[in-house]
């Protein structure tokens, strides 16, 4: 494995709304105080151009292609403080009343890194995401910020280890993890304990950005390769920051060395 500096983290936590507008303005100004403490990457929660439909309701109508308006507040504010952004959106398919759930990688010079429609859609604890959503094809989307590979990943994704060993075998240092993490019984822990199990898994660092308030859990939080938070953001809107360190990852997969001592692989079903 090759060693390198490190990469700086900001993890924003806060929650959409519906008036699209509103958001676009919200993720200009929180991008902009990120960047004061200078990182390499601001990670913003899934669904941040604009908050899920209510059950039985739809995100059709709010749903941009890649050249939209959020796209486009993205890369001016990327390339304006030097930072890439990775950030959710409902990105239009070829089914108008089914949008994807896509995170967006945008670099510091407003190239787009990569696009990773949500695979995983989130049917479970009484709703039904598939009635709103399509899901996107079944291939890892790994891009490079800082001279480190970052694997993308939403929310219910989190359940699914297959996904995160699948990204990790494409090469990912980090598993960068926007959500809307619904809260409920238990939720909150399935949660920490989720983030913190794929990291130590897949000896990896994990990126957790979540969506806050009255719907979402908050938590927001950065998880190093033996498990360890090194920064979060409780429950209130706000940030953590966090600095990823190639020489820490590569001394513990020299310690721990599970990711070459397994005997299966992944396959897509």
């Amino acid at each position: 494995m090759r060693h390198h500096g490190g990469v700086k983290i900001a993890v924003v936590q806060t929650a959409s709304s519906y008036d699209k507008a509103a958001n676009r303005e919200l993720v200009t100004r929180v991008v902009a105080d990120a960047a004061r403490e200078r990182p390499d990457l601001v990670v913003l929660p899934e669904a941040i151009m604009s908050d899920f439909a209510l059950e039985g309701g739809s995100v059709a109508e709010a749903a941009e292609a890649l050249d939209g308006e959020f796209v486009a507040t993205l890369r001016k504010s990327a390339v304006e403080h030097g930072v890439a952004i990775v950030a959710g959106m409902f990105e239009r398919s070829c089914d108008q009343h089914r949008p994807y759930n896509t995170l967006l990688a945008v670099g510091a010079d407003g190239s787009l890194l990569g696009a990773y429609r949500k695979i995983h859609l989130y049917d479970a604890f009484g709703y039904k995401e598939s009635d709103q959503l399509t899901s996107g094809d079944v291939a890892p989307v790994v891009v490079s910020v800082g001279g480190m590979s970052f694997g993308l990943m939403t929310c219910y994704d989190l359940r699914f280890p297959e996904l995160s060993r699948a990204l990790v075998d494409a090469g990912a240092e980090g598993l960068v993890v926007p959500a809307a993490w619904v809260r409920g019984p238990l939720k909150e822990h399935h949660w920490t304990t989720l983030l913190t199990a794929r990291a130590v898994e897949n000896t990896c660092y994990v990126v957790a950005a979540a969506q806050n308030g009255k719907k979402y859990c908050g938590l927001s939080q950065v998880i190093d390769p033996q498990g360890v938070t090194i920064a979060s953001a409780g429950e209130a809107d706000g940030q953590a920051f966090a600095e990823l360190s190639g020489d820490r990852l590569a001394d513990v997969r020299h310690r721990n060395p599970s990711l070459k001592n397994r005997r299966y692989t992944v396959t897509p079903r």
